[in-house]
């Protein structure tokens, strides 16, 4: 905890912090859509069976050329429950018949029908092409899209636990540069994959990092920051997300290639890359892990960039020392993975974290499910659920100023759960209402994950934080694959899925109540910290630092 006192004559928030926030913010906003690319990339457009009569241009008959295109695809296509032409299947033999009929044969069975054995034409007013119509992911093969968004996904959840463990062992920055370099270098291999299991697994490596490059900023942007200046940064960096799906969608509407928009997603993550070896490591962490000499020097450089001109007089070894001498002497020994269930309140902390942020994830996945129905315009909806996210979460920030982590966190859960209850007790003909109420909860539950992010900052300690952060990242994924298998409920009764996304938050909520209030408590940095519930006061006893000063 007495890192403070160091931090302060570093500076807390001043040129040195706003730098490292700006770059965050930037490399937040490209690496996030990396997640949400199979919303373009993997986008079906409409398709037909491709047929002779209508695709093959040396296809010569007398006949046809009297026949417009319409009547040409009533005859070779059939139509389905909704009289509109089969995606998947096509007649063996033209039915000329129904050129006089104003219905369908009623003899016409599927023996009359075969499937797409000539492949597909793909409608390319919306995109030029996607994977999907680059491999053919449709009809028997349209599982395939899934499979990929799912093993994105599990690399995601694992790459959370195997980078955030070496995240706290090697340290932030390294990791950080390499989570940037292998994210750049697996999607934009990804374009020039020739098969789709190629691209699975370059798209699997890209997710093992992707949750990594955010965790970090978020772990790098606290341990730099004040215990009343952590909740600025972070809302920032919950800020960009909203940012990168809005550029998203913009760069989605105007790139319909699958190929240049993962690559125009891709190649500013390498300059990220190099920019980021210029990032300065975590003085905390150093500290912590007994790196002295590293953490003094960057503690100074911080000091310099802040134009704290005297700082470099007063921040030296011995005087790093003597503050954290107490901590200094807690991290003799090594830390392992071992030590988080053997400290009986740090475990609670954690499981109690782990269970508020599933609760928080699977009514946020229902409700971007519910929020598909805004309209026809993907585009348009990428940008309208980035903009929802980043009014609350930019509002959120004046919110932490003056309430409670818990409170705060409790009262927008709350929300989230009523705005669902209601919406699904309201007549589906109340469609405004019901997108009212949807796009609030959207808001709400992003303006509540973004206090959640800073309150578990800021109980975890030190040597554990990027660990924990990876531990999350599980409980999150977990909630994101419950929130569709909840819809499986629908067969019981069509409210009961909606419901249960509506308790999830309200217990969350409720849960978050288990945790103490962090609110401008410093940091913790050993897990005797943790254990020991000591409460530091934010206010420096000047005099004693000038005696230490002086006494060196």
């Amino acid at each position: 905890m007495a890192f403070d006192e160091l931090l302060d004559q570093a500076g807390t928030l001043g040129r040195f912090q706003i730098l490292q926030i700006a770059f965050f913010f930037v490399a937040n906003m490209i690496a996030y859509p990396h997640l949400l690319l199979e919303n373009f990339t993997g986008a079906i457009p409409e398709h037909r069976c491709w047929v002779p009569l209508l695709d093959n241009n040396s296809f010569s008959n007398n006949d046809t050329r009297i026949l417009s295109q319409d009547d040409l695809l009533r005859v070779s296509i059939p139509l389905d429950s909704n009289l509109k032409p089969e995606k998947c299947r096509r007649f063996i033999h033209p039915q000329w018949q129904l050129l006089h009929l104003n219905g369908t044969l009623s003899n016409i069975s599927e023996s009359h029908t075969e499937p797409c054995v000539d492949g597909w034409v793909y409608d390319q007013s919306y995109f030029l092409s996607t994977i999907v119509t680059e491999w053919n992911l449709v009809c028997e093969s349209r599982s395939l899209k899934s499979v990929v968004q799912t093993l994105f996904m599990s690399g995601s959840l694992l790459g959370g636990l195997i980078f955030g463990r070496l995240s706290d062992r090697y340290g932030r920055k390294g990791i950080y540069t390499w989570c940037l370099l292998q994210t750049a270098l697996a999607d934009t291999c990804a374009i020039f994959a020739p098969t789709i299991l190629a691209f699975c697994i370059l798209r699997f490596l890209a997710g093992l990092t992707t949750i990594n490059i955010m965790a970090n900023s978020f772990n790098l942007v606290s341990e730099w920051t004040g215990p009343k200046s952590q909740y600025i940064g972070v809302t920032l960096i919950l800020c960009s997300y909203s940012v990168g799906q809005m550029l998203l969608g913009g760069l989605a509407f105007a790139i319909r290639d699958w190929y240049t928009l993962h690559l125009a997603m891709s190649l500013p993550l390498f300059v990220l890359s190099l920019l980021s070896r210029w990032m300065v490591e975590s003085a905390r962490w150093l500290i912590t892990t007994n790196q002295l000499e590293e953490g003094v020097k960057a503690l100074r450089r911080a000091a310099h960039i802040n134009g704290k001109k005297n700082a470099g007089e007063i921040l030296t070894i011995e005087f790093v020392r003597s503050t954290m001498k107490e901590e200094l002497d807690r991290t003799e020994t090594k830390t392992s993975i071992m030590e988080l269930l053997r400290a009986p309140k740090l475990r609670l902390r954690i499981c109690c974290l782990g269970f508020v942020r599933l609760g928080a994830t699977v009514p946020f996945m229902g409700l971007i499910l519910n929020l598909q129905d805004l309209g026809s315009s993907i585009f348009m909806f990428q940008v309208l659920f980035g903009a929802v996210t980043l009014i609350s979460r930019s509002s959120d920030h004046l919110i932490m100023k003056h309430l409670d982590r818990r409170i705060n966190q409790s009262l927008f859960y709350f929300l989230v759960g009523l705005c669902i209850l209601l919406n699904t007790f309201l007549f589906q003909e109340m469609q405004t209402l019901r997108v009212v109420l949807a796009a609030l909860g959207i808001g709400v539950t992003s303006a509540g994950n973004a206090t959640f992010m800073v309150h578990a900052m800021e109980l975890i300690p030190t040597v554990f934080r990027s660990t924990v952060s990876g531990i999350n990242n599980v409980f999150a994924r977990m909630g994101a694959v419950l929130a569709p298998l909840l819809m499986t409920l629908i067969v019981y009764s069509p409210h009961l899925p909606w419901i249960m996304y509506g308790v999830f938050p309200i217990l969350s909520g409720l849960l978050v109540f288990c945790l103490p209030e962090t609110k401008n408590q410093p940091l913790p940095n050993t897990i005797e910290d943790v254990e020991n519930d000591i409460k530091y006061s934010r206010k420096i006893n000047e005099e004693e630092i000038r005696t230490k000063v002086t006494r060196l």
